[in-house]
């Protein structure tokens, strides 16, 4: 299995609200953290449990959330990773929610894929929303030591259905990514992130 134990991934971004023109200007600093670890079973399989906490500005109608993730991976090829997880998510001042996830990730080089299926169960809503993400990125060393390094990807999401009656489906966002990291450690790394 092609995993690593790390303690800590922090990482700031600069996030832009939604793609509206009217709100095309308005920009929030958010300090992501994302601790985690996890370890191998065997040569192909790993567990991790992965946790994050996004720090928000609450002025932008944005409030902070944090989860926990419990992650079983089995490697399908030397490029390419099946994945299964379990998550509960906790959104202050909103509605809680339990989500169950299902995704394979693969690498060619330096283009990186993700095809991930959501089921969400959030609190007093009506049903269980289902969602697709489909994610296709870059990401290249930018030392020769692989310290540095940088990327960008963009994920569309696709709800299938929205977990209210009569809520939106169809293509409902679009998240854009560019950032550069540093391996502080083989256990810390650092990034910077602009998020869209």
């Amino acid at each position: 299995m092609r995993r690593y134990t790390r303690s800590l991934l922090a990482g700031a971004a600069i996030a832009v609200a939604p793609a509206s023109p009217a709100l095309a200007q308005d920009e929030a600093f958010e300090l992501w953290l994302n601790p985690s670890i996890g370890t191998d079973l065997d040569a192909d399989t790993a567990v991790e449990i992965e946790t994050a906490q996004r720090f928000r500005s609450e002025e932008d109608g944005r409030v902070d959330t944090y989860y926990v993730r419990a992650w079983l991976l089995q490697d399908i090829a030397d490029n390419a990773t099946l994945g299964g997880a379990v998550e509960y998510r906790i959104n202050d001042g909103g509605s809680n929610e339990v989500r169950t996830i299902q995704q394979i990730s693969a690498s060619h080089g330096a283009l990186k894929t993700r095809l991930r299926l959501e089921q969400r169960f959030v609190d007093d809503a009506d049903q269980m929303g289902l969602r697709l993400r489909p994610r296709v990125g870059v990401g290249f060393d930018l030392s020769e030591d692989g310290r540095w390094s940088a990327g960008g990807d963009a994920e569309l999401f696709w709800t299938l259905r929205g977990n209210n009656s009569g809520s939106d489906t169809g293509l409902t966002g679009l998240r854009m990514t560019l950032g550069v990291d540093y391996a502080v450690s083989e256990n810390l790394s650092l990034g910077l992130s602009y998020l869209r």
